[in-house]
């Protein structure tokens, strides 16, 4: 594995991760929340990553399990190892409280008249707090599968970053909405935002480590199907009704589509 394409991975995933930070300089910086361009970007990165999961990622795993494992097992490795990803990510998603769940629309509109308030509200600071562990948690499975996706697949790796950014930014919304409600600090809401992202590239960091001196072509296949299938459970699970939450159904759902096409483009681009 060439380091160039490592490094190029690392930097992609660091990339995603602190996007949180951006969603947090929106709060603090805009009057109010741009709810179709929200919708509309958080339905582009769905598209994004279905489209790319299921056309491309799968096939390639498929195609290298196959190669090493035989026709009709390594297509049944594929599959197990696909739904497998999603599995791993639904299991952190059943042990985040609902009431605490990053997940959760916040507004930049609920900056507004937060001053003042500085000591006096612990239950927000708490939630805040905990949102942000409940994102730095999600935003590990999401650091492997782009830094994964990135070392094996470069030209793969950039769509499927800007995706996962996009889907950050409203999570550090939610992060610092509570936060500086509680505070009146903007400096603490955006620092903790800031952190939560960097779990995206802890993830890519353990990857690193732990899977990559034992890559082969039978764990390339399996990482890969796994990878899919995360991605394919973030796009229907978080990114599409967190669009829906913004209250632009329609607005998503065309993001959705714009984002398929342009990932096919770009796929036939580069054949």
């Amino acid at each position: 594995m060439e380091m160039e394409n490592v490094l190029f991975a690392f930097g992609l995933t660091l990339f995603a991760g602190l996007s949180t930070g951006v969603g947090s300089a929106l709060a603090f910086f805009t009057k109010k929340t741009n709810t179709r361009f929200l919708a509309f970007s958080l339905g582009l990165s769905a598209g994004v990553m279905i489209y790319v999961s299921m056309v491309e990622i799968f096939f390639k795993a498929q195609k290298a399990l196959q190669a090493d494992l035989g026709e009709v097992k390594g297509a049944w490795v594929t599959v197990i190892a696909f739904f497998t990803g999603m599995f791993a990510v639904m299991l952190i998603d059943k042990f985040v409280p609902s009431h605490e769940n990053p997940h959760e629309m916040h507004r930049v509109e609920e900056m507004r008249g937060a001053a003042g308030q500085k000591g006096q509200e612990n239950a927000l600071m708490r939630m805040g707090i905990l949102t942000a562990l409940a994102i730095a948690i999600h935003n590990f499975p999401e650091g492997i599968a782009t830094f994964m996706a990135a070392v094996q697949e470069p030209r793969l790796g950039v769509p499927i970053a800007v995706a996962i950014a996009v889907h950050n930014i409203p999570e550090g919304i939610a992060v610092s909405v509570p936060i500086y409600y509680a505070t009146g600090s903007r400096r603490k809401a955006f620092r903790l935002s800031f952190l939560s992202g960097l779990a995206e590239p802890v993830g890519a960091l353990l990857a690193y480590l732990v899977l990559m001196p034992f890559l082969s072509d039978t764990l390339f296949g399996v990482i890969f199907a796994a990878v899919a299938g995360i991605m394919v459970f973030i796009s229907v699970d978080q990114l599409l009704p967190s669009a829906r939450k913004y209250g632009e159904h329609h607005v998503s759902i065309y993001g959705l589509i714009v984002g398929m096409m342009i990932m096919a483009v770009s796929l036939l681009l580069f054949i």
